[in-house]
C-alpha cells in the first residue's frame, strides 16, 4: 500500500481548511457583510476533495475501471457516431453538452429563497449525486456498446420498467430540448453581436474538426491556440458587426431564429462527430471555462458583498414573486442541473460512451465536467446574490406582480420587504444600455447584470454595458452546445425505441435511420418552438413550468438504472452510492410533482389554477396573464396538459423504480437468475493518458507505442 508524502498531506490539508473556512463563515453569519469570496473557497475545496479522493474510490474501488479494455469507440470506430476522441476534446466535448440554461439559471431563481440553501445544495449534491449520476452512468453505458439510458434500462431492469424509462426519457427530452432552444430564441432575438459570434463558431469548429482528423491529426495543442485566437476574434468582430452596417443582416426576427437553429440541429446530428460537433462543442469550452475563471478571479480581486440574505422569509412562506413554493422541495428542482440533472445522464449514454477512448477517463469526463458545470451554477449564485436585492426582485419578478414602470415596481418590491427608488431602477437600466429591466425573468439578464458588476469593478464602470451584453451572448453560447449534442442524443433514443420494432434502427449510423429519427427529433422539439414563439401562452411554453420536475425525474430514472446495474454486477454493498442520492431525488421529485399536481394554492397547483381560470371563464372575467378570453381558455389548456403530464410523468418513473426494486430483490435471492447486457471483453490495442496531464508511467506507456507504431511502419509488408 502506498502512502502519502509529507508534502501532498500539507497541501490537501490546506485545501481542507480553506473549504472549510468558507462553509463555516457562510453558515455561522448573521447580520453581518460576507464576501463572496467565501462562496468561492467553499466551492473549490470541496471540488477539489471530492475529486481527489470520493471520485478515486468510486472508480478504483467501485467500478473497477480497465485500462486494458477497448472501448466501443475503439471497437467500433466508423468516423460517424464511434470515434476515439482525444480525452481533453471530448472533456470539452461533454462539459459543453451537459453544460445548458440550468446552471445558468436555476440558481439565479432560487437566490429568492436565499443563497444558503443553494450553495449547500449545488455542492453537497454535485458532490454526491450529480457527479456520480454522470460518471457512473457513463460508465455503465461504455460497458453495453454505448447504448442510451432508455434502452440500458429496458435490457437491465425488464421491459415493462424499461418501456417506461424509455417512454418518459423520450419525452423529457423533447421537452428539454424545446426549452433550451427557446432561452436561445429570447437571448439571440434581435441581437446581431451574439448572432454573429455564435454564428462565426461553426465554421471554426468545422476548420478544427477538419484539421484534426486530416491536415495535423493529434495535434490538439496546436488547433487549441488556433481556435481559440479565431474565437477572441469572432468575439470582437461580433461587437463591431452590431455597430456596424451589418448589424441588419444578424438583426434575426424569433420566427427566423427557429429555423436556423432547427436547420442546425438536423445537421449537427447527422455529420460525423468529429466534424462538427465535438470541435465545437471543445471550442464553446474555452470561453465558458474561461469566462467562470475570470469570474472566479475578479471575485477573489474585487471582493464584492453578498447582498442577499443568506434565508429569506420566503424560504418558509412559499409565496415569492419569483417562483411560488417552498423550500423544501422547490429550491432542489429550481436549482437543477448545477447539483443533478437527468439530462446529463442522456448525454453520458449518448455521444461521449461512443467517444471515450479508454475506461481510465471516465473519472475525469463524467466527475470532472459536473464539477465544472457546478462551479459555473455557484458563480452564477454569486452574481444573483451580489447585485441589490430590490434590483433582483425587480428583474425576476413577472409584470404581473410588479407593474410595468418603476414607479410600480418600486412599491411592489416594498412590499417584499425591500427597497429600491424608481431612480435606481432606470440608472441600473441606464448603466447596461436597456430601455428597462424590469421583469427581464428567466434568469439570463439577473446574471448579466451579476457579471458586469464583478467586471466593470475590474475594468471601470464605462465597461459596464460590454459586459452585459457579453454575459448575455455567452449565455445563449453556453446552452445551444447543449441544444446540439441533445439533438444527436435524441436521435440515438428514438434509434434505440425503433430499434426494438425494426433491428437496422439499433445500427445508430446506418444512414436511413440517422436522417429519418434526426428530422423526427428535431421536428418535434421544432414544433413546439415554433408555436412558443409565435403564443406566449403556447407551444413550449405550455410545457416550460415542468421543465424542473422532468429533468429530476429523469434523474431518478438514471439513478435507478445505475443502482440496479451495481446490484446485478456484484456491487451490491456499494449500492448506496447511487442509492442514497435515488431516494433523495425521488422523495424531493414526487412530493414536488404531487404539489403542483394536487396543491390547493393556485400558484403551485396546476388543477387548482385550471379551476380559478374556468370560473373566471363561467363569470366572463379576465385575469393576469391572460389578455383575452382566447388567452384565458389557453391558460386553462395550458394547466390541464401541465398537470396530466406531471403525474403521468411521475407514475411512469414510479413504475421504473418499482420494477428495478424488483429486480434487485431477485437478484439479492437468486444471483444465477440474471443476466447482464455487458459487451464482451476485448483488449485495447490504444494508449492513451487517463487525466488532464500525463503521469510519468503514462508517458513511458506513451513512448513505448510511439516506437512500436514507428518499428511497424518500417517492416516492409
Amino acid at each position: 500500500m502506498r502512502t502519502a508524502n509529507p508534502r501532498t498531506i500539507v497541501i490537501w490539508t490546506l485545501v481542507a481548511l480553506v473549504g472549510a473556512a468558507g462553509w463555516a463563515v457562510l453558515a455561522l453569519s448573521r447580520d453581518e457583510e460576507v464576501s463572496a469570496a467565501w462562496m468561492v473557497a467553499a466551492a473549490l475545496g470541496s471540488y477539489a476533495i471530492a475529486y481527489r479522493f470520493y471520485s478515486k474510490f468510486i472508480v478504483n474501488r467501485v467500478l473497477k475501471v480497465d485500462k486494458n479494455r477497448a472501448t466501443p469507440a475503439e471497437r467500433l470506430d466508423n468516423g460517424i457516431d464511434f470515434h476515439p476522441t482525444d480525452r481533453r476534446v471530448l472533456l470539452g466535448h461533454h462539459f459543453a453538452a451537459i453544460a445548458g440554461a440550468g446552471p445558468l439559471v436555476g440558481p439565479v431563481l432560487a437566490a429568492q429563497m436565499g443563497y444558503l440553501p443553494g450553495t449547500i445544495w449545488i455542492i453537497v449534491g454535485v458532490i454526491f449525486a450529480g457527479a456520480v449520476q454522470d460518471m457512473v452512468v457513463l460508465f455503465f453505458s461504455t460497458r453495453r456498446d454505448g447504448k442510451s439510458l432508455g434502452q440500458m434500462a429496458r435490457e437491465e431492469i425488464g421491459p415493462f420498467g424499461g418501456a417506461a424509462a424509455l417512454l418518459a426519457a423520450f419525452a423529457i427530452m423533447i421537452i428539454l430540448l424545446g426549452v433550451l432552444a427557446l432561452v436561445i430564441v429570447n437571448a439571440l432575438a434581435d441581437s446581431p453581436w451574439g448572432t454573429f459570434s455564435i454564428a462565426m463558431t461553426i465554421p471554426i469548429a468545422l476548420f478544427m474538426g477538419f484539421y484534426l482528423r486530416i491536415l495535423r491529426p493529434g495535434r490538439v495543442s496546436e488547433v487549441s491556440l488556433i481556435g481559440i485566437t479565431l474565437l477572441l476574434i469572432a468575439l470582437v468582430a461580433g461587437r463591431w458587426v452590431a455597430e456596424s452596417s451589418l448589424a441588419e443582416t444578424f438583426t434575426l426576427a424569433p420566427s427566423t431564429l427557429v429555423i436556423w437553429l432547427v436547420a442546425y440541429g438536423f445537421i449537427a446530428s447527422i455529420l460525423p462527430v468529429w466534424m462538427l460537433l465535438a470541435p465545437r462543442d471543445y471550442l464553446s469550452t474555452f470561453m465558458k471555462i474561461g469566462t467562470i475563471l475570470l469570474l472566479a478571479i475578479g471575485v477573489v480581486v474585487t471582493l464584492p458583498t453578498l447582498k442577499m440574505d443568506p434565508v429569506t422569509d420566503f424560504a418558509s412562506r412559499g409565496d415569492g414573486p419569483v417562483f411560488a413554493g417552498s423550500l423544501f422541495p422547490f429550491v432542489f428542482i429550481t436549482i437543477a442541473c448545477g447539483a443533478l440533472s437527468g439530462f446529463h445522464a442522456l448525454i453520458s449514454s449518448g455521444t461521449t460512451p461512443k467517444m471515450v477512448q479508454k475506461e481510465t477517463q471516465i473519472r475525469m469526463i463524467g466527475y470532472g465536467s459536473m464539477l465544472m458545470e457546478s462551479s459555473v451554477a455557484v458563480m452564477a449564485l454569486v452574481a444573483a446574490s451580489i447585485i441589490d436585492p430590490g434590483l433582483y426582485f425587480a428583474m425576476n419578478a413577472p409584470a404581473g406582480v410588479i407593474g410595468d414602470n418603476v414607479q410600480a415596481a418600486s412599491q411592489a418590491v416594498a412590499g417584499f420587504g425591500y427597497s429600491i427608488s424608481p431612480e435606481d431602477l432606470a440608472q441600473a437600466a441606464k448603466n447596461v444600455e436597456e430601455s428597462s429591466l424590469l421583469s427581464r425573468t428567466g434568469g439570463a439578464p439577473t446574471l448579466a447584470v451579476g457579471v458586469s458588476e464583478i467586471f466593470s469593478k475590474v475594468t471601470g464602470d464605462s465597461m459596464k454595458a460590454f459586459w452585459y451584453h457579453f454575459a448575455i451572448m455567452f449565455e445563449a453560447l453556453f446552452i445551444l452546445t447543449a441544444l446540439d449534442a441533445g439533438t444527436r442524443v435524441g436521435r440515438f433514443m428514438l434509434q434505440d425505441m425503433l430499434g426494438n420494432v425494426y433491428k437496422p434502427f439499433k445500427k445508430v449510423s446506418w444512414k436511413p435511420g440517422l436522417i429519418i429519427t434526426s428530422a423526427v427529433v428535431t421536428g418535434l422539439w421544432g414544433y413546439f418552438l415554433w408555436v412558443g414563439v409565435h403564443e406566449p401562452l403556447g407551444g413550449i411554453n405550455q410545457l416550460f413550468p415542468i421543465f424542473g420536475i422532468s429533468n429530476q425525474l429523469l434523474a431518478a430514472v438514471a439513478l435507478a438504472v445505475c443502482t440496479t446495474l451495481l446490484v446485478k454486477s456484484g456491487r451490491l454493498k456499494w449500492a448506496w452510492i447511487t442509492g442514497i442520492p435515488l431516494a433523495w431525488d425521488a422523495t424531493v421529485t414526487l412530493t414536488a410533482s404531487w404539489q403542483k399536481v394536487f396543491s390547493s394554492d393556485p400558484r403551485v397547483g396546476f388543477f387548482k389554477q385550471r379551476s380559478i381560470y374556468q370560473d373566471a371563464i363561467d363569470d366572463g372575467k379576465i385575469l393576469p396573464p391572460a389578455k383575452s378570453m382566447d388567452d384565458m381558455h389557453t391558460v386553462v389548456t395550458n394547466s390541464t396538459v401541465d398537470g396530466v403530464l406531471s403525474a403521468a410523468l411521475a407514475l411512469l418513473i414510479v413504475v421504473v423504480i418499482a420494477d428495478a426494486a424488483r429486480i434487485c430483490v431477485k437478484h439479492i435471492r437468486n444471483p444465477q437468475s440474471s443476466k447482464l447486457s455487458e459487451a464482451e471483453y476485448v483488449e485495447s490495442k490504444l494508449t492513451a493518458p487517463a487525466g488532464l496531464f500525463a503521469t510519468q508511467e503514462e508517458k513511458a506507456e506513451l513512448a513505448a507505442a510511439e516506437a512500436r507504431a514507428s518499428d511497424d511502419a518500417q517492416v516492409p509488408s
